[in-house]
């Protein structure tokens, strides 16, 4: 229940903007990375409180903050979360201590910066989910990719920067389409950039046909949607362990996101009318996205490339419209930014030990490190959706709308699923068990305590969600009910 009068919303939102700002005044390499953890850390308690005080039985927006930013043009500051929005809210509160942590050892020169990046970085993404103005919206979706560019090209591998500009490059373009859709909405609706009002305007199917191409291509590159999917292995590769959390926690959220709150609600005639074609590109990404993990000799773009496949799991539940469907894609949203942000930790863990991604240059990783990898064991099963762990109830309920909705779709997420289960055993026999590798013996140690720290925290979300999804699923249940009437009508 609802319970806080203060714009706790606006305070979780500026804490590791102001954290930033601190940083710049503290110059001793130990006090940054303290000072970073506390602000993350408090800011994911704040989000937890939040949570917490939500009320689960309305699909409204709650803890509303709104003021006049630019009257004469219909902008304002307004914020507010439902179902949906609150969870990635915590989520990406939840992965920002994370990786703090991730980058303690791992970053060795401009920590000072790299931390502002981050923290700014983190204001930003959580601004996203809370924006309930569509220019206040877009403001905060394109300034996401000024950190993320200056991360992956500062402190990233060899080809960091060709890396950046294919992220930078690839964004921008299917943003720039993002802000034609929103400037056609603003002038159909009466010039309001309201998004709870742009929700229930009455558009022509026109209208509705040209912005949800507009929306999709957006969206599309930064799920990705196979074939805009390319930019994602190499920012990956060369992103710090940090960058690579953010990218697969949060950034590649955003596009999924923007279909929920976009072009579901505001555009349902074209959403329908468009359904056969994202549901087939959904499927070839489950698919092709399985195929070319299977295919992978580096550490990073196999988890890369299994990402594309996951997250054609999400927009397939989607569009299937239907409950389970929807609820699933949600779920799995979640899911994926808990397990693979902490796959993608794994690596790095390991790669700061290494210095190596190549898989064929580990073997026997459980007899040198066993704590660790007990870890990639419980995250690698997650991952294929093992009973018991997060994957599952997310894959289940996207595979029970898919077979309602379209048998077809539902045959090949199953063939997707059976590929995850053997390029992941792949990965863990080669990378777990056999002979020692000559690379993994004095060179490796076992986890610490900071370490343990953040792999702990992911875990306990794996087996919650996986053992536990209802207080999950009753948080989305009325948003979700809402988004379908919006969708199919009552």
């Amino acid at each position: 229940m609802e319970i806080i009068d203060f714009p706790i919303l606006s305070l979780i939102i500026f804490l590791p903007l102001i954290g930033a700002i601190l940083l710049l005044f503290i110059s001793n390499y130990s006090l940054i990375r303290w000072a970073a953890l506390t602000v993350t850390l408090v800011d994911c308690l704040l989000a937890i409180v939040l949570l917490l005080s939500f009320d689960s039985t309305t699909a409204s927006m709650q803890f509303r903050e709104t003021h006049d930013w630019v009257p004469d043009l219909g902008i304002s500051y307004s914020l507010g979360v439902d179902g949906i929005s609150v969870l990635f809210l915590f989520l990406t509160a939840f992965l920002g201590w994370i990786c703090v942590v991730a980058s303690w050892k791992a970053i060795t020169s401009k920590l000072k910066e790299f931390m502002i990046s981050l923290l700014v970085m983190q204001s930003l993404m959580l601004g996203v989910f809370s924006a309930l103005d569509l220019f206040l919206f877009y403001v905060l979706w394109e300034a996401m990719l000024i950190p993320m560019y200056i991360i992956i090209g500062v402190w990233g591998g060899p080809n960091r920067v060709y890396a950046a500009f294919k992220f930078f490059l690839y964004t921008l373009a299917g943003s720039l389409l993002f802000l034609v859709g929103i400037i056609v909405l603003y002038l159909e609706s009466g010039r309001t950039f309201d998004i709870l009002i742009l929700m229930n305007g009455d558009y022509s199917f026109d209208i509705q046909f040209w912005v949800f191409l507009a929306f999709l291509v957006a969206f599309a590159v930064k799920v990705p949607m196979v074939p805009v999917h390319t930019w994602l292995p190499d920012a990956h590769v060369e992103a710090p362990t940090a960058g690579s959390i953010i990218l697969a926690g949060v950034l590649l959220k955003m596009g999924a996101y923007g279909f929920l709150r976009f072009s579901l609600p505001m555009l349902p005639e074209a959403s329908q009318y468009f359904a056969p074609l994202v549901v087939g590109l959904s499927g070839l990404a489950i698919v092709y996205g399985g195929f070319l993990a299977l295919a992978q000799t580096d550490l990073k773009k196999l988890i890369a490339y299994s990402s594309v496949s996951h997250m054609g799991f999400v927009t397939l539940g989607l569009f299937t419209f239907n409950s389970n469907g929807l609820t699933g894609a949600v779920l799995q949203m979640f899911n994926h930014g808990i397990t693979t942000g902490a796959l993608f930790l794994i690596i790095g863990l390991v790669y700061e030990r290494t210095h190596t991604r190549r898989i064929a240059d580990y073997g026997g990783l459980m007899k040198v490190i066993p704590i660790y990898t007990l870890f990639l064991g419980v995250f690698a099963f997650a991952s294929m959706a093992v009973p018991g762990t997060n994957g599952f109830i997310g894959e289940l309920l996207i595979l029970s709308g898919a077979f309602g909705a379209n048998i077809l779709m539902g045959v090949i997420a199953i063939i997707g699923a059976l590929l995850a289960a053997v390029y992941m055993l792949g990965l863990f026999r080669q990378v777990a068990l056999g002979p020692i590798s000559p690379s993994c013996g004095d060179n490796l140690w076992d986890v610490d305590l900071r370490e343990i720290s953040g792999l702990v925290g992911l875990a306990v979300f794996v087996f919650w969600l996986g053992l536990y999804p209802a207080p999950f699923v009753d948080i989305l249940t009325p948003s979700l009910d809402h988004l379908l009437v919006q969708v199919l009508g009552p």
